[in-house]
């Protein structure tokens, strides 16, 4: 049965795409039901936003009737894959691996649907841990040119620093990898970052050599931001998708901080809202652009975190910094609240025994303390040059000292800057 829209239309016109095989063969598979991998190595118990493309592709194609399949690379992250890097990747324990592992099925399961006949995670560690090194070398080492290998981006970077025996045996890695799904689940496409090209070739090249079939490759841009910034990290660190590591907040605020030459392209990217839709907004600007931001905040959020935790950071917004009007008629499709309640439950919050704040904290101990500066040193000149507000008023010495007189209803509010913020309720 053929699929209703190919993927691949979908894909091109949301800027997935880099990359992709050259004829018509690729088309030809993505027009019936048909499977595609993308491979995780489980480096951390947690995703970052720089994941999110190609989730969201994989998503795309769940959406779009194929069957997406979640490669975690419990056997290739003991090793480590070279690609993007200036140094070697650290060994990680197999128990930690393992843990890994678990956690990121978890957070994928709130972008894919892994019911019966649907998404499918596989781990590579159960494969690759049991090969042959003699077998390996005879029946796949062989296929591969050296020459060729060391021509590929993948492994560029790394020569001049120095790369290892054991990275260098990564290509060969997840060409097997690749091989391994397509002769078992007749997964014939692979997609990745567009640092992965020379790996995914390679393993097109193993397919065709193995089992004489033709396989294909999609690879997606490596996105940074209009200002030249990498996709996910701020000057605090990365924006993992684990509430944990980042709350919906302040993931809900990075969104929100978009610059306004990426909003068209990341509504495409981040959100399923109809491509007609996000098209119609272009030209806009001030308020209308900011209401666009809005939604693309909420839709991100509620993706990764659920409903509840996008309205939550939606309405603590509102209430921090003014709540954002979204017409009716802009980006309708949205699930976005069209009234914010008043709950600011999502502000990042620190209870204070009330006998601390009898006496009085000192202003740059305090923003140090509860993490809007990283240090009581970054405090003091965050204060000094007139960046920090209690209650939105301007903190003017660094040592003033901020006690129960600040306390209203809601307890009281800290603000680094403009965008940074924390609440402080009374108790322990």
């Amino acid at each position: 049965m053929a699929v209703s829209v190919n993927v691949l239309d979908t894909l091109t016109e949301r800027g997935f795409i880099a990359q992709q095989t050259e004829g018509e063969g690729l088309r030809e598979y993505l027009s019936k039901p048909s499977s595609c991998y993308i491979g995780f190595d489980p480096t951390a118990d947690s995703l970052h936003i720089g994941s999110m493309v190609p989730i969201m592709a994989l998503a795309q194609m769940q959406r779009h009737g194929h069957r997406p399949v979640v490669l975690v690379g419990g056997g290739t992250g003991m090793i480590g894959d070279p690609s993007g890097r200036t140094e070697m990747r650290k060994m990680l324990a197999v128990e930690q691996i393992a843990g890994n592992v678990a956690a990121l099925k978890a957070q994928l399961s709130r972008y894919l649907d892994f019911g019966p006949g649907k998404a499918m995670m596989v781990n590579n560690a159960d494969w690759l841990l049991n090969i042959g090194y003699i077998e390996f070398l005879r029946d796949f080492g062989r296929h591969f040119s050296v020459n060729r290998m060391l021509a590929a981006e993948s492994y560029k970077m790394r020569l001049e620093a120095g790369l290892s025996f054991i990275e260098f045996n990564y290509m060969l890695l997840q060409a097997y990898d690749f091989n391994y799904l397509s002769e078992k689940y007749q997964c014939m496409l692979q997609m990745g970052g567009n640092d992965q090209w020379g790996n995914i070739v390679a393993g097109i090249d193993l397919i065709r050599r193995k089992q004489g079939k033709e396989a294909y490759a999609i690879t997606f841009p490596l996105l940074t931001t209009a200002s030249g910034g990498k996709m996910g990290k701020t000057a605090s660190g990365a924006v993992w998708l684990s509430a944990e590591k980042t709350i919906p907040y302040d993931f809900y605020q990075y969104w929100i901080n978009t610059d306004d030459r990426d909003v068209e392209r990341f509504l495409k990217l981040y959100t399923f809202l109809p491509i007609e839709e996000i098209r119609a907004i272009e030209g806009l600007e001030g308020q209308e652009l900011n209401a666009c931001k809005t939604v693309l905040a909420y839709e991100a959020t509620a993706l990764t975190h659920g409903i509840e935790a996008a309205v939550g950071a939606y309405e603590a917004a509102g209430s921090v910094f003014g709540q954002r009007t979204i017409p009716e008629d802009l980006l309708p499709s949205s699930g976005i609240p069209r009234k914010a309640g008043e709950e600011a439950r999502a502000v990042p919050t620190t209870r204070v025994d009330r006998s601390r704040l009898e006496e009085g904290i000192p202003a740059f101990e305090l923003f140090a303390e509860v993490g809007l500066c990283e240090s009581k040193s970054a405090a003091r000149r965050l204060i000094q040059q007139g960046g920090a507000y209690v209650n939105e008023v301007r903190v003017k010495v660094f040592d003033e000292r901020i006690g129960v007189e600040f306390l209203g209803e809601t307890g009281m509010l800290l603000k680094a800057g403009k965008k940074k913020v924390h609440r402080i309720l009374e108790g322990k």
